[in-house]
């Protein structure tokens, strides 16, 4: 069932009052919010936290399915936050097919680094290309 969806029970009503049939139940179902995952018809959405050095280099990561199992996804090396893996069949099973389970990888920065990682960190800034990530987004809003 889906949030919203009503349900009419014919019959199951009050009887009529002048003796007739008993009226119908119309029920409206109300689907409450998953701790981790986001319904979108029979796809299932859920943000996955990856590292830094996940998202730059690649890994393979677990993922949570709704059945409780989890799935193991390649994220490939240089993904950015946001991009969208997809795992076929894992979402909402129904008579008319099978949804997908879409796995949105979201890159956690650390709150707190110790002097070593900042010392590395500021290493890979020297090295590290210098384009301007934001430098489309600002041309364009200058236009």
């Amino acid at each position: 069932v889906a949030d919203n969806q009503k349900i009419r029970l014919r019959g199951k009503g009050y009887p009529s009052q002048d003796g007739g049939e008993p009226g119908d139940i119309v029920l409206t179902v109300t689907v409450g919010k998953h701790a981790v995952f986001e319904r979108e018809g029979i796809n299932l959405r859920v943000f996955v936290p990856i590292t830094f050095v996940e998202a730059a280099l690649g890994a393979t990561i677990e993922v949570p399915t709704v059945d409780g199992e989890q799935v193991k996804l390649k994220v490939a090396a240089g993904t950015p936050s946001g991009r969208v893996l997809r795992v076929k069949g894992r979402g909402i099973h129904t008579p008319k097919g099978d949804g997908d389970l879409l796995a949105v990888v979201q890159v956690a920065v650390p709150s707190h680094l110790d002097a070593d990682a900042r010392e590395a960190l500021e290493k890979f800034a020297a090295l590290a290309p210098t384009e301007n990530p934001r430098a489309d987004m600002l041309a364009k809003a200058r236009r």
